[in-house]
């Protein structure tokens, strides 16, 4: 059984980890789920973090927020910790990161990974953040936002810990710039496959919704994914994992775009691209 197949059941939900506001969040109820269940999230978070493209996005951002030696940082919705490992190697002995998620078990993994660095792993809810006003010099949150209820609450809340001056940087997905070449009736799956309460242009929307929160010195930084295989898209898209989309589709809809996805297969012409948004605004001076 391959990777993708194995992460059917998890594939779809687990970037909500930093909230509890979304109805479908599954990390709010993984800790009491099966041990095989939160074995595939964690193997999922493995291999999306080690996709080439996700790197690309992940170093993208990684510029933009410019973490410096000896500053105090949050990573809200960190997942197994990453890039809160790399957050801890660039501020070095004299800084420090916070790292949360919503899961016990992400976090209990994150914190197995501990190598010495200053991290600091904690359970936390993006939406009420346990940190006092103006704690951190900059916060980052990444592919969180399009799964909380009120994304506007949470952004307030990363706005709320930062101190005047420092940064906050958002990373989400666009789901709704999905395109691709010869598939049939792919906007009605993007449409039909996410959950209700999943906001599709989260990407887009992170420089109006940083304006709304009283952010700053706003930049914003498109960075487009693609794929030239299935297998290889599978691993981060979730409708390409064919197990878990006809779960989600209509069996009309689900033979349709397979048909013509797996066309594109045995022609050798598969191609699937769509749009993360990066986001870094500033915390005004008083």
């Amino acid at each position: 059984m391959s990777i993708q197949d194995q992460n059917a059941g998890a594939v779809d939900d687990t970037h909500r980890s930093g909230g509890a506001g979304s109805s479908d969040n599954p990390f709010a109820q993984l800790n009491a789920e099966s041990a095989e269940l939160q074995k595939t999230v964690i193997s999922y978070l493995d291999a999306v973090a080690a996709h080439h493209e996700m790197q690309r996005v992940r170093a993208a951002a990684f510029e933009v927020f410019a973490p410096a030696a000896g500053e105090r940082l949050l990573d809200a919705g960190c997942g197994v910790g990453e890039v809160a490992r790399q957050l801890g190697e660039r501020v070095g002995g004299r800084g420090s990161v916070a790292a949360i998620d919503l899961s016990e078990h992400v976090i209990a993994a994150a914190r197995s990974r501990n190598d010495g660095r200053p991290v600091d792993y904690a359970v936390g809810d993006i939406t009420a953040l346990d940190f006092p006003d103006d704690h951190f010099d900059g916060v980052r949150c990444e592919r969180v936002l399009q799964h909380v209820q009120d994304p506007d609450i949470a952004l307030k809340e990363l706005a709320r810990v930062t101190r005047p001056g420092g940064r906050v940087c958002v990373i989400d997905t666009d789901w709704s710039s999905s395109v691709g070449d010869g598939f049939d009736h792919l906007e009605q799956v993007v449409a039909d496959f996410f959950p209700v309460d999943t906001d599709l242009v989260a990407g887009r929307a992170i420089r109006s919704r940083m304006v709304k929160s009283g952010l700053r010195s706003t930049t914003i930084l498109p960075v487009t994914l693609r794929f030239t295989s299935l297998a290889d898209a599978g691993v981060i898209v979730p409708f390409f994992n064919s197990t878990f989309a006809q779960s989600r589709l209509s069996a009309e809809l689900f033979d349709r775009f397979y048909d013509s996805v797996y066309r594109s297969v045995d022609r050798g012409d598969f191609l699937f691209a769509f749009t993360m948004w990066i986001g870094l605004g500033r915390v005004p001076l008083h």
